[in-house]
Protein backbone atom coordinates (compact mmCIF):
# COMPACT_ATOMS: atom_id res chain seq x y z
CA UNK A 1 0.00 0.00 0.00
CA UNK A 2 1.34 3.43 -0.84
CA UNK A 3 1.65 6.23 1.70
CA UNK A 4 -0.86 8.33 -0.21
CA UNK A 5 -4.53 7.52 0.26
CA UNK A 6 -6.97 7.99 -2.60
CA UNK A 7 -10.32 9.14 -1.30
CA UNK A 8 -13.21 9.07 -3.74
CA UNK A 9 -16.13 11.42 -3.14
CA UNK A 10 -19.44 10.56 -4.77
CA UNK A 11 -22.17 13.18 -4.45
CA UNK A 12 -24.51 14.76 -6.98
CA UNK A 13 -24.27 18.12 -5.14
CA UNK A 14 -21.34 20.00 -6.67
CA UNK A 15 -20.91 22.35 -3.70
CA UNK A 16 -20.56 19.39 -1.32
CA UNK A 17 -18.05 17.71 -3.66
CA UNK A 18 -15.96 20.88 -3.91
CA UNK A 19 -15.96 21.57 -0.16
CA UNK A 20 -15.26 17.97 0.81
CA UNK A 21 -12.52 17.68 -1.80
CA UNK A 22 -10.86 20.85 -0.47
CA UNK A 23 -10.98 19.53 3.10
CA UNK A 24 -9.50 16.16 2.16
CA UNK A 25 -6.75 17.75 0.04
CA UNK A 26 -5.88 20.09 2.93
CA UNK A 27 -5.18 16.91 4.94
CA UNK A 28 -2.80 15.65 2.26
CA UNK A 29 -5.03 13.11 0.55
CA UNK A 30 -5.39 12.53 -3.16
CA UNK A 31 -9.05 13.04 -3.99
CA UNK A 32 -11.16 12.15 -7.01
CA UNK A 33 -14.79 13.19 -7.11
CA UNK A 34 -17.77 11.92 -9.03
CA UNK A 35 -21.24 13.35 -9.58
CA UNK A 36 -22.78 9.87 -9.88
CA UNK A 37 -22.25 6.38 -8.52
CA UNK A 38 -22.24 4.95 -12.04
CA UNK A 39 -19.32 7.17 -13.03
CA UNK A 40 -17.34 5.92 -10.03
CA UNK A 41 -18.11 2.28 -10.87
CA UNK A 42 -16.81 2.79 -14.42
CA UNK A 43 -13.55 4.35 -13.21
CA UNK A 44 -10.21 2.82 -12.27
CA UNK A 45 -10.74 4.35 -8.83
CA UNK A 46 -12.92 1.38 -7.85
CA UNK A 47 -9.72 -0.63 -7.41
CA UNK A 48 -7.54 2.23 -6.17
CA UNK A 49 -9.69 3.96 -3.54
CA UNK A 50 -8.76 3.64 0.14
CA UNK A 51 -12.08 5.16 1.22
CA UNK A 52 -15.36 6.40 -0.23
CA UNK A 53 -17.38 9.38 0.95
CA UNK A 54 -20.84 8.83 -0.50
CA UNK A 55 -24.14 10.68 -0.51
CA UNK A 56 -27.07 8.46 0.41
CA UNK A 57 -29.58 10.00 -2.01
CA UNK A 58 -28.52 10.50 -5.61
CA UNK A 59 -30.40 10.21 -8.91
CA UNK A 60 -30.31 6.85 -10.70
CA UNK A 61 -28.08 4.90 -8.26
CA UNK A 62 -28.17 5.76 -4.55
CA UNK A 63 -25.26 5.44 -2.18
CA UNK A 64 -26.97 2.42 -0.62
CA UNK A 65 -27.24 0.77 -4.04
CA UNK A 66 -23.57 1.56 -4.68
CA UNK A 67 -22.63 -0.15 -1.42
CA UNK A 68 -24.66 -3.23 -2.44
CA UNK A 69 -23.07 -3.30 -5.89
CA UNK A 70 -19.55 -3.11 -4.46
CA UNK A 71 -20.27 -5.82 -1.88
CA UNK A 72 -21.75 -8.08 -4.58
CA UNK A 73 -18.45 -7.68 -6.48
CA UNK A 74 -16.50 -8.66 -3.37
CA UNK A 75 -15.14 -5.14 -2.87
CA UNK A 76 -14.97 -4.02 0.74
CA UNK A 77 -13.90 -0.39 0.41
CA UNK A 78 -14.44 1.52 3.67
CA UNK A 79 -17.42 3.82 3.12
CA UNK A 80 -18.60 6.95 4.87
CA UNK A 81 -22.20 7.87 4.16
CA UNK A 82 -23.52 11.42 4.37
CA UNK A 83 -27.07 12.60 4.01
CA UNK A 84 -29.30 15.63 4.28
CA UNK A 85 -32.21 13.35 5.19
CA UNK A 86 -31.12 11.01 7.99
CA UNK A 87 -33.26 7.92 8.44
CA UNK A 88 -32.73 5.32 11.15
CA UNK A 89 -33.63 2.49 8.76
CA UNK A 90 -31.00 3.53 6.20
CA UNK A 91 -28.39 4.21 8.90
CA UNK A 92 -28.91 0.74 10.35
CA UNK A 93 -28.77 -0.88 6.91
CA UNK A 94 -25.52 0.73 5.76
CA UNK A 95 -23.78 0.24 9.11
CA UNK A 96 -24.83 -3.42 9.19
CA UNK A 97 -23.37 -3.75 5.69
CA UNK A 98 -20.02 -2.39 6.85
CA UNK A 99 -20.12 1.39 6.56
CA UNK A 100 -17.61 3.17 8.78
CA UNK A 101 -19.82 6.19 9.53
CA UNK A 102 -23.18 7.72 8.72
CA UNK A 103 -23.21 11.49 9.13
CA UNK A 104 -25.84 14.17 8.57
CA UNK A 105 -25.29 17.23 6.38
CA UNK A 106 -24.28 19.78 7.28
CA UNK A 107 -21.52 18.15 9.29
CA UNK A 108 -18.57 19.50 11.22
CA UNK A 109 -15.24 19.08 9.45
CA UNK A 110 -13.88 17.35 12.56
CA UNK A 111 -16.62 14.71 12.40
CA UNK A 112 -15.66 13.83 8.83
CA UNK A 113 -11.94 13.84 9.70
CA UNK A 114 -12.60 11.34 12.50
CA UNK A 115 -14.53 9.13 10.08
CA UNK A 116 -11.72 9.33 7.52
CA UNK A 117 -9.18 8.31 10.17
CA UNK A 118 -11.31 5.25 11.05
CA UNK A 119 -11.81 4.34 7.40
CA UNK A 120 -8.13 4.59 6.52
CA UNK A 121 -7.15 2.54 9.58
CA UNK A 122 -9.63 -0.10 8.50
CA UNK A 123 -8.25 -0.05 4.96
CA UNK A 124 -4.64 -0.25 6.17
CA UNK A 125 -5.30 -3.16 8.48
CA UNK A 126 -7.40 -5.01 5.89
CA UNK A 127 -10.14 -5.54 8.46
CA UNK A 128 -13.34 -7.10 7.32
CA UNK A 129 -15.59 -4.15 6.43
CA UNK A 130 -18.39 -5.51 8.57
CA UNK A 131 -16.42 -6.04 11.78
CA UNK A 132 -16.55 -2.57 13.33
CA UNK A 133 -19.17 0.09 12.80
CA UNK A 134 -19.63 3.50 14.28
CA UNK A 135 -21.92 6.42 13.91
CA UNK A 136 -21.35 10.16 14.24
Amino acid sequence: MSNVSLISIIDDDESVRVATTALMRSLGHVVHSFAAAEAFLQSADVDESSCLIVDVQMPRMSGVELQSALLSQGRRIPMIFMTSYPENRIRSQVLRSGAVCYISKPFRAQALIECIDKALKRHASHEDAGSVVSEV
